[in-house]
């Protein structure tokens, strides 16, 4: 392990209460009622778009909805989403970090790795302001060579084009450069790129067993991973 590359919502820090606040916020601006957290959590891990489209289509689903009519219905797809994530991300700025909380084992998962002189980068889906920012209150900021969002690249995982360019930034080579995550976003765009993957068992993944994806590892705390794997 010559470096390592590391999810952050799911994987470092449980966030799920602040996509819910900022989502409910959202929700009411458009007149709609608000989500449960069983839906949200389903939805993360492709980016803020993916997200709030997912659960936008779900709330403008429901009977009682349809039964009431809301404007938006008569809108195009892309109309409403747009005006969604706007409305999302101005609650997200404010709720980034207030309902969430770092995971055991991490700090001390990240100290284990640092300690043993192996270059970290954080990538995410999230965008990367939001990311800095989450990182930076939760006193994780410090640990990383690298942070980059779903903003930073071209594409976003399960692509593998942005585990490949962190490995650039890392200045590492994919087979060296393990990619740490929470849910078949990340071990799909570690595969890609030629990177191992290491899962933790506690995270968000789209309500499937996260220990039935292909990876080297499932652990269920972040300082269980060994520096010395190879």
């Amino acid at each position: 392990m010559k470096a390592c590359i590391i999810d952050l919502d799911g994987t470092l820090v449980h966030t799920l209460g602040d996509f819910v606040a900022s989502l409910n916020h959202m929700l009411i601006d458009l007149g709609l009622p608000e989500v449960d957290a069983h839906t949200v959590e389903r939805a993360i891990g492709q980016g803020s778009g993916h997200l709030v489209g997912k659960v936008l289509a779900h709330q403008l689903a429901l009977p009682e909805v349809l039964a009431a009519g809301t404007v938006l219905l008569t809108w195009t797809e892309d109309q409403r989403n747009a005006l969604a994530l706007e409305r999302y991300q101005h609650h997200y700025g404010f709720n980034n970090g207030q309902h969430s909380a770092v995971y055991p084992g991490v700090v001390e998962g990240l100290q284990r790795l640092q300690q043993a002189g192996v270059p970290l980068a954080c990538l995410t889906n999230k965008p990367v302001g939001f990311a800095r920012d989450l990182l930076e209150l939760k006193g994780l900021l410090g640990f990383f060579d690298h942070v980059f969002g779903g903003d930073s690249f071209e594409r976003k995982k399960p692509d593998p084009l942005p585990v490949l360019l962190t490995c650039e930034a890392l200045g590492t080579a994919p087979a060296d450069t393990w990619m740490v995550g929470d849910s078949r976003n990340d071990a799909q765009a570690a595969t890609g790129a030629g990177s191992p993957v290491v899962l933790v068992s506690y995270g968000y993944n789209h309500g499937e067993p996260v220990r039935e994806l292909d990876a080297r590892a499932c652990v269920d705390r972040l300082d269980e991973i060994d520096p010395a794997w190879a």
